[in-house]
């Protein structure tokens, strides 16, 4: 995908119309970082990582300037700062980062003191999935997703949380548009003058993610198994949400190495289950998936926990890239 490498060469002074169409934006240690003190009329806004910024230009459009503090292509999790980053935090005008993913930006979220700051983890019910990989059971029917539950609008409290509280969000497209209501909301009282545009762009997206919710209800509705195999445990939501079970080679965090103990339950659950795929991801090595693969005469196939876009993913922003999923999900399953 070229085209995604030509993005990230957008120069700064175009990084106002990137956020506009919804293209990758430089990140914010580049030189558009976010101290522009709203010059060009626009919010200047900070975004700790992708699925952050694609809210942020989504509902933002025309009015929002969006730096995000992680590059395309590097892991999220591990970021570390630069000074110069830190100090672009307290000189923005709103910041939409989400507790638990990121220590370093927590830190320097608390810091910065900027009043529009917003968690998106307190926008909707952070559930724990088990980040000691035990053999945790993710599958639910798919009749227990929460309808009815309301929470835009709630101030959570999620201290204490954080420890055994899952972070990904935003892999379960319900759960991520109760964020982008809340969203939504946060920026209309960051910049009333633009409210209505805010309220209508909000209203469009949520619109495309229950699209999406039903593509994936649909889709993996009849399959041959329930279970995938993942190195990347990243997908408990949505497991949840669509009556699958997620089997984690590692814990929640991409890089950790699996016991030997874990390895052989995996061979297990994989022979009981009739899984046929080891899922890895874009952004970190497919060394463990690919020998476990080998040993259990299993498939290899990318299920992207879209914690950012590279010229490797499969599709040019968060929607696109969730239909591939869905597609990978549906050929690994045996849908019907």
């Amino acid at each position: 995908m070229d085209v995604m490498n030509v993005r990230r060469l957008i120069p700064a002074t175009a990084v106002a119309g990137a956020a506009v169409l919804g293209l990758t934006t430089l990140s914010a240690c580049s030189s558009s970082d976010a101290a522009g003190g709203g010059s060009d009329g626009k919010l200047d806004v900070v975004a700790s990582f992708y699925p952050m910024q694609y809210l942020a230009e989504e509902i933002g459009g025309s009015h929002v300037s969006v730096t995000t503090l992680t590059k395309p292509g590097a892991e999220p999790h591990d970021l570390e700062l630069s000074p110069k980053q830190i100090g672009s935090l307290s000189d923005a005008d709103y910041i939409l980062y989400l507790k638990g993913i990121q220590p370093a930006v927590d830190d320097a979220v608390g810091q910065a003191g900027v009043k529009n700051t917003v968690d998106a983890a307190s926008l909707t019910t952070l559930e724990d999935h088990g980040t000691e990989v035990d053999g945790h059971d993710h599958g639910h029917d798919e009749g227990e997703d929460h309808e009815g539950e309301d929470h835009e609008g709630e101030d959570h409290d999620h201290e204490g949380e954080e420890a055994g509280a899952d972070p990904h969000i935003w892999l379960d497209p319900v759960k991520y548009a109760e964020v982008a209501k809340g969203v939504g909301k946060s920026l209309e009282k960051a910049d009333p003058d633009h409210a209505s545009d805010y309220r209508e762009n909000t209203a469009k997206l949520v619109g495309e993610l229950d699209s999406l919710d039903k593509a994936y209800a649909s889709g993996l509705k009849d399959t041959a198994t329930k279970t995938f195999i993942t190195t990347h445990s990243a997908f408990g939501y949505l497991a949840e949400r669509y009556g699958l079970t997620q089997e984690g080679i590692a814990g929640i965090d991409p890089e950790a190495e699996p016991s030997p103990a874990r390895i052989n339950e995996i061979h297990a659950v994989a022979e009981k289950n009739e899984a046929t795929t080891v899922f890895f991801e874009t952004l970190a090595s497919d060394k463990t998936a690919a020998t476990l693969a080998k040993d259990l005469g299993l498939k290899t196939d990318v299920l992207d926990p879209l914690e950012g876009i590279t010229g490797k993913s499969k599709g040019a922003d968060y929607l696109e890239v969730m239909k591939s999923n869905l597609t990978a999900l549906q050929k690994a399953l045996g849908a019907k």
